[in-house]
């Protein structure tokens, strides 16, 4: 399957016009519980829009895949929300507290952070799957370094699901098929996967959707709506009260029952999930970028689109600073997508040389391959893909393991269980590497830890191991470090790992927390 240039361009408008409508259309309703009877925007446009903090914060990723394309990760994109992002509420400020702290992502994400299941991050999906149309795996993979910088758990979840809708979206208009691939890439035993599925039975049922959303709601229950210090006058006494920040599956629950429920009509479904009250720029905004690809801007009503003229008004960059261009409309953040999608792609997935424009391949089968390319395959260059672990494998690793890639080889360091030392106990620290299949070489690892003054080794401090060329061979190093004499708050270990014979190399830093001591158990003064 092919996708062309007017084609691509039209959905990816489609994508941010919807999501610019569904923002500006819930905004004023959000972090109330209450049931919500609306059918048109109740602010006052005449000035022009008011800022969404749903959309905007995607602008920022976007200048740094225009700068780094795809080599773009968790890492980088902590770098740019800590120089380019304002708010430091919840889950943002938790992340970004422990990124300068120098706790790397996931644990950036997970660490003392109340709120890693809320909805601050699957609100950031659409860039992914804009960059990757038709390839919900590759949007998927972005969408999990993107989620881990500030969340974890459910709130990762529900990034990698809508990533993986609207990528297939571009290509695919069927609902069910749509919610069904984004399923495929999320654990079916997760809160998100259970509200989606009752939503959709909730509708094939016949139910109200004021009962759909009570029941989505009471089998994960959230608090979103009850944090606010407005109030409303609509009974909640069915509704059963949830563990603070717990907000990511009921809001994507309201998200596809209004999907459902509006049957294809963009404002009765944008509308519908808004009644539910909670999070609802975030349902609303998110609803309408799906919509909005499947349609393109030129199918999406003019009685929602013209109000708004396009504008984007953002909240949450930070301006005072040359490191970002923020776009003014919602056209010209598409056509700076348009312009990033073949780097970002490659070769094998996108011809740019084509007379027409340029044309997305989105099989996702074995043949993928430019087809002006007669003899050769781009795909065999490798093209920079992360091809080591897929979605599920991603989402089910511990948020105190630490990937990163190099160009021989690419490596993972497990902190086991948590990111503290104590007194009186030593640590253990695995170290796995992975040969890169595409060198095509037998090699041999060197592994080595280097310790701050105060810490010593239990056992070998270096290894020297095999690393053949063979599928999910690897080659791993546990050392165990004794830190009673460390005086510090906070250690920094060093791992370096080098391939004899190639001047490659790759560091990897662990940074673990002083543990507070308990009262009474013999721990020295200062620990």
């Amino acid at each position: 399957m092919e996708l062309n240039l007017s084609t691509y361009r039209d959905k990816v408008m489609g994508c941010w016009a919807g999501k610019n409508v569904g923002g500006v259309l819930g905004a004023p309703f959000e972090g109330i519980r209450q049931v919500v009877d609306i059918d048109f925007y109740v602010q006052d446009l005449s000035k022009g829009a008011p800022a969404n903090d749903d959309l905007d914060l995607q602008i920022a990723w976007l200048a740094a895949v225009e700068r780094y394309g795809r080599q773009v990760n968790a890492s980088i994109l902590g770098d740019y929300w800590l120089s380019y992002i304002i708010p430091n509420w919840v889950e943002y400020g938790t992340g970004k507290a422990n990124l300068r702290a120098g706790l790397v992502p996931p644990m950036a994400g997970y660490v003392d952070n109340t709120y890693k299941d809320s909805c601050g991050c699957f609100i950031r999906s659409e860039i992914w799957a804009c960059l990757a149309p038709g390839h919900p795996e590759i949007a998927a993979k972005y969408a999990y370094e993107d989620a881990i910088v500030d969340h974890a758990g459910e709130g990762m979840l529900g990034e990698i699901f809508f990533a993986a809708v609207e990528s297939a979206a571009f290509v695919e208009s069927d609902p069910r098929k749509l919610i069904d691939i984004g399923l495929s890439y999320i654990p079916q035993e997760s809160k998100v996967a259970g509200c989606i599925r009752l939503a959709v039975e909730c509708y094939d049922q016949g139910v109200s959707m004021q009962e759909a959303r009570k029941r989505i709601h009471n089998y994960a229950p959230g608090t979103f709506g009850v944090q606010s210090a407005k109030v409303s006058d609509v009974d909640t006494s069915e509704l059963e009260l949830g563990a603070p920040g717990f907000d990511a599956p009921e809001n994507i629950g309201f998200t596809i029952a209004g999907w459902m429920y509006g049957e294809g009509d963009f404002g009765k479904s944008l509308c519908l999930a808004v009644s539910c009250g909670e999070d609802t720029d975030c349902t609303s905004a998110t609803l309408g970028a799906v919509m909005g690809i499947i349609s393109g801007a030129s199918g999406l009503p003019e009685k929602w689109t013209k109000p708004l003229n396009d504008q984007i008004v953002t909240m949450c960059i930070d301006k005072t600073s040359a490191g970002i261009w923020v776009p003014q409309t919602a056209t010209q953040l598409a056509e700076r997508i348009l312009r990033v999608t073949p780097g970002f792609l490659g070769a094998d997935l996108c011809d740019a040389a084509n007379e027409n424009g340029y044309v997305i391949h989105c099989d996702a089968g074995d043949a993928l391959y430019c087809c002006k390319a007669d003899d050769y395959l781009p795909m065999m260059n490798g093209n920079g893909k992360d091809n080591a672990l897929s979605v599920s494998q991603l989402s089910g690793l511990s948020p105190f393991v630490i990937r990163a890639d190099f160009p021989a080889f690419w490596s993972m360091l497990d902190l086991g269980n948590d990111c503290y030392f104590t007194h009186g106990k030593t640590r253990k620290l695995k170290v796995t590497v992975y040969n890169d299949k595409s060198m095509r070489e037998q090699q041999w690892v060197r592994i080595t830890l280097y310790t701050p003054q105060g810490v010593e080794v239990v056992g070998a401090r270096s290894y020297l191991l095999p690393l053949n060329n063979l599928w999910q061979y690897k080659a791993e190093a546990v050392f165990e470090v004794d830190a009673d004499y460390f005086t510090g708050s906070k250690l920094e270990l060093l791992v370096d790992i080098s391939l004899e014979g190639r001047h490659s190399t790759g560091a990897m830093k662990a940074v673990l927390m002083r543990r507070p001591c308990a009262a009474g158990t013999g721990c020295a003064c200062g620990d």
